[in-house]
């Protein structure tokens, strides 16, 4: 007699899934919402969960961010730093690596607009903004300076203070992920890729060591 394998109760099935599915319920809500809108209530009848389901796995709604961000922000950064590692290209090539992945992972999609609500929201929340700033901004921060330090120490780039330049470069993506959240007043509409494309020949044009001399 043919033996099927054993399978998990449909019950313990759904127990297993509830966590990845109260954080797209939670991510959609935040994006859709804002923090301080976002009743946990929502996330748990959007999960198709008890509210008492919710609490026996985040504590409460700065928990329930905080592994929203966990999920869907801190594994693309992750990549990002890996890639910069261990990249073996040029500095530019790295560059444009970074911005059309970052792009590819968290600027065109619902993600980015976790940025969105951190710059409306985080002077309400500090507890919320510190655990942004440390666990998001600061290594993304650190990563692009190591990117530029890397063209630097390599001749590529010609010396620039990296910490402003840091700034400078985040600026334009910023912009185009809070343009897909916001109301676009722009005369003309824009496309990311070539919004992107020009963005990175500008900001190379002016980093590469013999534009200094032009």
């Amino acid at each position: 007699m043919i033996k099927c394998p054993l399978k998990k109760p449909r019950w313990e099935r759904r127990k297993d899934a509830r966590p990845q599915e109260l954080l797209a319920a939670a991510l959609d809500l935040f994006v859709e919402r804002g923090f301080a809108a976002t009743r946990l209530d929502d996330v748990a009848a959007r999960a198709g969960v008890s509210k008492g389901t919710l609490y026996l796995y985040f504590a409460n709604k700065e928990e329930l961010f905080k592994a929203v961000v966990r999920e869907n922000v801190l594994p693309a950064l992750g990549e990002a730093e890996d890639t910069v590692g261990s990249f073996e290209g040029s500095t530019a090539d790295l560059f444009r690596e970074i911005v059309f992945g970052w792009w590819d992972r968290i600027g065109h999609s619902k993600v980015s607009g976790i940025s969105k609500l951190m710059l409306a929201e985080s002077n309400n929340f500090p507890e919320v903004a510190e655990f942004y700033r440390d666990e998001v901004i600061a290594r993304a921060d650190a990563m692009i300076a190591s990117l530029l330090e890397r063209g630097i120490r390599r001749g590529e780039f010609r010396p620039i203070d990296v910490q402003h330049a840091t700034s400078v470069l985040c600026a334009p993506m910023l912009m185009l992920m809070l343009s897909q959240h916001s109301f676009n007043c722009q005369v003309h509409p824009v496309s990311p890729q070539q919004y992107l494309e020009t963005f990175v020949e500008l900001f190379l044009n002016g980093l590469r060591r013999d534009a200094a001399s032009q």
